[in-house]
């Protein structure tokens, strides 16, 4: 296993990380203690998950995952130091949480002492806002004109952010979080926590983790960019675009159990005819230079420059399996070119 520092943090994680949201839902704590043997084994060290997991997300099944880690975590105390774990606060939307409401500083605070009574630990190595305040052009809304920038009142999203750097400084000086991430921000919303942080001598933010995959690469170059050189962690997630890498979903197959076959939040925005047409390419592709479609998608996002670690997630072992294995794999120069025709003739197909 390979490691990266987490951005300007002094932490070393492991370049694949384990994503949880599943657990809950389509995993049970025996899925979910069996990956975590297994994963650390391999050197895993940095696990994600959030409040509002497991997904789909819904009243019955909010903290369910950070609880069931809490159990594992419950039983396996000495193993608390060998990892990074991170969680994340859910932002407005969700009437369950909080009434919907937006992140404020006093909403910040108990949103930390909830999610580490629910993991039975004393302190969270990353904390991630996991949707910015204002809508954001994620979970499917990044094509031109579908949200409207002049409609944002800067300056007030702006004392927001600050408000939420003051309450992250009083959770790092109480010792219940080592180091802040975003989720789901764009380079303006990044670069204002980045100012804020210098000027008031708050947390920085160390990393950010945003979708991205070979369906959806609208953050390189700009945001990847800015990443390297202010040194804040780029953690992509959902690297297989929902396992629709895999080739899983062509034709319409909805597997029993997969994702795709559950009511989605967001409804399947990846799912369209384009998506398709690109998905179809790429296994053709993959299946040419003798390459699982699933592993080579992985692959390639782990040898995307400026990417820190990236954010798997299974539902059985032998994905799991699979999956950790593609991190080994090498993209020869003429795959990688290859690759690169393949984006050029289907550039964010959804």
């Amino acid at each position: 296993m390979q490691y990266s520092v987490l951005g300007s943090s002094n932490i070393k994680v492991s370049r694949v990380c384990l994503g949880t949201m599943t657990w809950g839902t389509q995993n049970t704590q025996q899925d979910a203690d069996e990956q975590l043997a297994y994963a650390l084994a391999q050197g895993v060290n940095f696990i994600d998950t959030a409040e509002m997991y497991s997904v789909p997300p819904t009243a019955e099944s909010y903290g369910a995952t950070e609880r069931i880690i809490g159990r594992w975590l419950s039983r396996n105390q000495a193993r608390r130091a060998d990892i990074i774990l991170a969680s994340k606060m859910a932002g407005s939307g969700l009437s369950y949480i909080r009434d919907g409401g937006i992140m404020t500083p006093a909403t910040l605070q108990q949103a930390v002492d909830d999610s580490l009574k629910r993991l039975q630990t004393d302190y969270l190595d990353l904390y991630q806002l996991h949707w910015p305040n204002r809508v954001s052009p994620h979970f499917g809304k990044h094509a031109v004109g579908k949200i409207g920038f002049s409609e944002v009142n800067a300056t007030e999203q702006t004392e927001q952010m600050l408000g939420l750097l003051q309450a992250l400084q009083h959770c790092v000086n109480a010792g219940k979080i080592r180091f802040c991430g975003l989720s789901n921000e764009t380079p303006w919303g990044m670069s204002q926590y980045l100012q804020l942080s210098a000027q008031y001598n708050l947390p920085k933010m160390v990393s950010i983790q945003n979708e991205f995959s070979l369906l959806h690469t609208k953050d390189w170059p700009y945001l990847i960019e800015q990443c390297l050189h202010q040194n804040v962690a780029y953690l992509p997630w959902s690297p297989l675009a929902g396992g629709a890498l895999s080739g899983k979903y062509l034709n319409g197959a909805r597997p029993a159990g997969s994702r795709w076959s559950m009511l989605q939040r967001h409804g399947l925005f990846r799912d369209t005819p384009q998506s398709e047409q690109a998905i179809a390419a790429f296994t053709e592709l993959a299946t040419e230079h003798r390459h699982d479609p699933a592993s080579l998608a992985l692959a390639w996002v782990n040898q995307v420059d400026g990417v820190t670690s990236t954010i798997i997630g299974a539902t059985s072992m032998a994905q799991l399996q699979q999956n950790i294995a593609a991190f080994s794999l090498d993209i020869s120069p003429v795959l990688k070119d290859d690759i690169s025709q393949y984006l050029r003739q289907y550039p964010l197909p959804f």
